[in-house]
């Protein structure tokens, strides 16, 4: 809120000034009980993600520490999401953005990029298909990523690798959950990318209430947290499961994990639409799906409030026709 004249107005300075403060919302349409899931619109993010947060904690440390100086451009591996959280910043601060994404990301990714002023090269996929990457086909991409920062002398985020990642949500989701729930969480549940969302808001739940229970959500056949063998590499969890434990992933803050197959995330994707009317991608419905098994199981009390994330819009998930270019 600003001040102008001596009286106040709610005009936001940027873009920046929408990031973060989602609001939680009940899903009670969609499951009526056991217990209560509690679902923070993420996609409300002016990137329409919840990588916003991170890409803005990320770029403004490195600014801060010199890493990054006013003006230099910026590269980063993504699968779409972190990008355009980026790319939003980026574009607010003044910095030339250059992205590299696997072409089996949805093609809505990249037009969402370089409609906010960024460069984004789609690599041509090794190992999957279009709608699933594998971690071969992110290597990939982060190949030519590496070349690129070489060639444009560019400052690398290196989100999968950055501690201010991890710190972002430890900062800023945590502390919302627990003030917007009345400080009643019961479990929080969330899919694993770079691990940053869930590192560091588990982290944060968990310093307040020991209590609090951590689920991490993986896409069956892909469950290396789980500590199983990668039997199905190609799923729907774009931005997720990528067959490897993340380097920012601590097992400290994690009491078990949840599976999910490609069928019950495109279900709940679809009933958290016709139900609640949110259009979300396959993640969300993921988190969801997990946090109706997690209740259903018992193994929680009847009146628990388990708390997770609409990572992202359904608006970045093309039909699979199309493709990236």
């Amino acid at each position: 809120m600003a001040m102008v004249n001596g009286e106040t107005n709610e005009i936001k300075a940027s873009a920046l000034d929408l990031i973060g403060e989602t609001p939680i919302v009940a899903l009670d349409r969609l499951y009526t009980g056991p217990g209560r899931i509690l679902a923070k619109c993420e996609f409300m993010n002016p990137g329409a993600s919840i990588k916003c947060r991170s890409s803005l904690h990320m770029i403004r440390k490195a600014r801060e520490n010199g890493a990054l100086k006013p003006g230099a451009p910026v590269l980063e591996v993504t699968s779409g999401n972190q990008g355009c959280g980026l790319a939003v910043v980026c574009a607010v601060l003044g910095h030339p953005l250059t992205l590299t994404m696997s072409k089996g990301n949805s093609v809505q990714r990249a037009i969402h990029m370089k409609a906010l002023g960024a460069n984004c090269v789609c690599v041509p996929q090794v190992e999957g298909t279009y709608g699933n990457v594998t971690l071969a086909d992110v290597k990939e991409a982060e190949a030519e990523g590496m070349r690129l920062v070489e060639e444009l002398g560019a400052y690398y985020v290196n989100q999968f690798n950055n501690e201010d990642n991890a710190e972002a949500h430890y900062e800023t989701t945590g502390p919302e959950i627990w003030r917007q729930t009345g400080h009643h969480v019961d479990a929080f549940i969330a899919t694993v990318g770079t691990a940053g969302t869930f590192t560091g808001t588990s982290k944060y739940l968990k310093e307040k209430n020991s209590n609090v229970l951590s689920f991490v959500v993986e896409p069956a056949g892909s469950e290396p947290i789980k500590g199983e063998k990668i039997t199905k590499p190609l799923h729907l969890l774009q931005g997720s499961g990528y067959g490897c434990v993340p380097n920012l992933f601590k097992f400290d803050y994690m009491d078990d994990t949840i599976s999910v197959t490609d069928e019950e995330a495109i279900k709940y994707k679809k009933l958290i639409g016709e139900k609640e009317g949110l259009y979300v991608g396959y993640t969300s419905g993921a988190n969801v799906a997990a946090a109706v098994k997690l209740l259903q199981s018992g193994k929680l009390p009847k009146d628990a409030w388990v708390v997770t994330l609409l990572n992202d819009t359904g608006l970045k998930y093309p039909p699979a026709a199309e493709e990236c270019s």
